[in-house]
């Protein structure tokens, strides 16, 4: 089903037709106040924990960084986490969730557990109307169902770059351009400054 939305640039244009244009406005500022309290209590400080929770949270030039490439982002904990909030509100989370859990496949050793972490993924992502299945020709698909008798470390990497292919190309630029990039920048410029004071 989610291939033949493909077409659609967002999840709400499909419904757009039945919905009155004020119904479209509150359902764009319940997604803005969802996403900001988010963001509130993903960089929210209590002033005894201050100094101690700065080393690991956000500041404007990890912020910067997020905005040169996808894995700066991804390699930042925070980072990662807003673009997941980001992609969460674009109904499309799936992506990430695909592709951090093939990151995970890769560091495993035991064959056993491999073989039990490809059938998990392969159900969850890749099988054909998967709870979470992300957008993959038949060719990829076919491919990783062929693997799954004796998955190796790269039965997923072929996939993995697809979609990390379309985060980078689709989802990052809308997320470096969007209103939830701009608020996490303009928070972390402002606890940048109650620092320096």
């Amino acid at each position: 089903m989610r291939e033949n939305l493909t077409s659609v640039s967002s999840p709400n244009m499909a419904f757009t037709d039945c919905m009155k244009p004020t119904e479209l406005a509150a359902d764009k500022e319940i997604k803005r106040k969802n996403w900001r309290n988010r963001i509130r209590l993903l960089l929210k400080t209590n002033s005894t924990q201050r100094v101690k929770n700065r080393l690991c949270r956000p500041n404007v030039d990890d912020v910067n960084q997020w905005a040169q490439s996808l894995d700066k982002l991804l390699s930042h904990k925070y980072g990662k986490i807003a673009f997941c909030i980001f992609l969460r509100s674009e109904f499309c989370d799936e992506n990430i969730e695909f592709w951090s859990a093939c990151e995970e496949f890769k560091k495993i050793k035991s064959r056993k557990e491999m073989a039990s972490k490809a059938n998990r993924i392969y159900e969850e992502f890749i099988k054909s109307e998967a709870p979470k299945e992300v957008n993959l020709d038949f060719q990829t698909k076919n491919a990783i169902a062929q693997s799954l008798h004796k998955p190796t470390a790269t039965s997923f990497l072929v996939a993995q770059r697809k979609i990390y292919n379309l985060m980078e190309n689709n989802s990052y630029p809308r997320f470096i351009s969007s209103d939830l990039y701009k608020e996490l920048y303009a928070a972390a410029a402002r606890e940048d400054m109650d620092v320096k004071s």
